[in-house]
């Protein structure tokens, strides 16, 4: 195998490969994936000279330990955590030369939830459909990262970003949800519809890469029975028959049959990826530009 590859020493509680997803196939029944904080993966691979559809690793709150077998440039970027080369401290946010055969952890997250690591060159694993992204929902791309696996890498495609640090959003200690009612709000009382953007809630510890789930208000329906399946959208909020609300995020399902009472706008959706269980929520509603 070429040395420009990269041994997985610890995977981490779930670690996938990410890119920008593979938006686009809904009709077929695929999802789009895609890094969960998009600006975050962008951003550590401008820091190590990738092209912006390279993929990276993303991590979920307790990080992840790699060996690459040549040298190489890294990043880590979205939740801050402690970054070490063989055991010596080294940056967050800030491009990072690693030797070959040395060992590159990215710790816990001190804050968030998902941390994100490019590497010079990006991971080239098989693309399909045009990404390499990992879909937790529809099983497409490569599977989670495990102990032992090698992924290889590609050439880098230019030099790293000549930086110290670069700001980064810190994660929300109270998540704001912009969103637009519709388009079956007309499915839930006035009180639910007060409720929804009135009320607190919280994140869920049930989220994941499919959805932002949370816990508070019920919303009661002003009709009974079920809707036909219907497609669904990024940042959808999807009212299941417990009544409490999800937010699809990029592993959404491409159709459900529970109401959507609001849609979330695409612009808090990174926020929502680092949102961790026990976050307050708050829906704000918003009106349709003309």
């Amino acid at each position: 195998m070429s040395d420009r590859a990269l041994a997985v020493v610890r995977a981490g509680a779930l670690t996938t490969v990410q890119d920008q997803g593979r938006p686009g196939h809904a009709h077929l029944g695929v999802p789009r994936s895609g890094a969960l904080d998009a600006p975050a993966a962008a951003l550590v691979n401008r820091l190590v000279g990738n092209a912006p559809e390279a993929a990276v690793l993303e991590t979920t709150l307790n990080g992840c330990s790699v060996r690459p077998r040549a040298t190489v440039t890294v990043a880590v970027g979205g939740a801050p955590c402690a970054v070490t080369v063989d055991g010596r401290p080294a940056a967050w946010g800030a491009p990072v030369r690693v030797p070959g055969g040395a060992l590159l952890d990215v710790g816990a997250a001190r804050a968030g939830v998902r941390s994100y690591l490019a590497v010079s060159g990006g991971v080239t694993v098989e693309p399909v459909l045009g990404s390499r992204s990992t879909d937790l929902l529809s099983g497409l791309g490569p599977a989670p990262l495990t102990d032992g696996i090698v992924l290889p890498l590609g050439r880098p495609a230019g030099p790293h970003a000549c930086v110290d640090a670069v700001p980064h959003p810190a994660p929300p200690t109270e998540l704001v949800l912009r969103v637009a009612l519709g388009p079956r709000h007309d499915w839930f009382t006035d009180a639910a519809l007060t409720a929804l953007t009135a009320r607190p809630y919280v994140v869920s510890s049930a989220s994941n890469r499919i959805g932002l789930r949370t816990e508070g208000p019920t919303l009661e329906r002003a009709r009974p029975g079920e809707l036909p399946s219907e497609g669904m959208v990024l940042g959808a909020v999807q009212v299941p028959p417990d009544g409490r609300p999800v937010v699809f995020l990029a592993d959404h399902p491409t159709t459900g049959g529970y109401p959507v009472i609001a849609v979330v706008d695409p612009a808090d959706l990174p926020a929502a990826a680092q949102a961790a269980p026990g976050t307050p929520v708050r829906f704000a509603a918003v009106r349709h530009r003309r």
